[in-house]
């Protein structure tokens, strides 16, 4: 028996459209990254923000720092749980790779709105909290914290959102005690703004106590 061809065209619009998330969420991250966090050493959670205070000490990549540190995880998710890592795998790579490559471009591009540290935090919160919530609608992470914390939730039963946000509380905490001029107030702020985008952006509206229907009626004209 021949398959739907729906079913073919029902698949490749979800692979595009899961494409074009990657794409355009790795540019957003890549430029609220860039553009607005790193001029002003702000913060962030997750292995991104790890890459984010070595770039600040040592003058590491931040991209390959996020791949070096979720390599573990995708690892432990290739042999025990394949399907997260052929979720998420895609997102690690390009996020990772634009966000080096847009560092390239950054170093050579002046934005006035930058030497506003409040305008930064905020826009790049934005930036920042739109390409992740992009990617995370289609199920797609950016980094390897998001998979270590399900990983744990479903080890030790913890809710995975308090997980999340002890590890990136604890991130932060660390970063703002190896750098001691980081603006600590800002990078909070920006982390409220990219946690409210995020929220938007994944919000699913919940479905109706009752399903639709559409009721046609013939007209037909009884014949004398």
């Amino acid at each position: 028996m021949d398959k739907d061809p729906a079913a073919y065209v029902s698949k490749g619009v979800i692979h595009i459209a899961k494409s074009a998330a990657i794409a355009l969420g790795s540019f957003l991250l890549a430029i609220g990254i860039n553009f607005f966090l790193v001029p002003h050493k702000f913060l962030d959670g997750g292995f991104i923000g790890i890459a984010l205070v070595l770039h600040y000490l040592l003058g590491l990549d931040v991209g390959w720092m996020t791949l070096l540190f979720s390599a573990p995880v995708y690892a432990y998710a290739w042999f025990r749980h394949r399907p997260y890592f052929y979720k998420s795998v895609y997102g690690l790579v390009a996020s990772s790779m634009c966000i080096d490559l847009i560092h390239f471009i950054a170093d050579r591009v002046y934005l006035a709105s930058a030497e506003n540290p409040l305008i930064c935090a905020v826009i790049g919160g934005i930036l920042v909290g739109s390409g992740s919530g992009l990617m995370l609608r289609h199920k797609i992470s950016t980094d390897g914290s998001d998979l270590l914390a399900l990983f744990l939730s479903e080890r030790f039963s913890i809710n995975v959102g308090f997980i999340i946000f002890s590890i990136d509380f604890l991130i932060i905490v660390l970063g703002s005690a190896a750098m001691s001029d980081e603006p600590l107030l800002l990078s909070t702020i920006m982390i409220l703004t990219v946690s409210i985008v995020t929220s938007i952006c994944t919000y699913s509206p919940p479905s109706l106590p009752f399903r639709p229907t559409i009721v046609l009626i013939k007209w037909t004209r009884r014949k004398k």
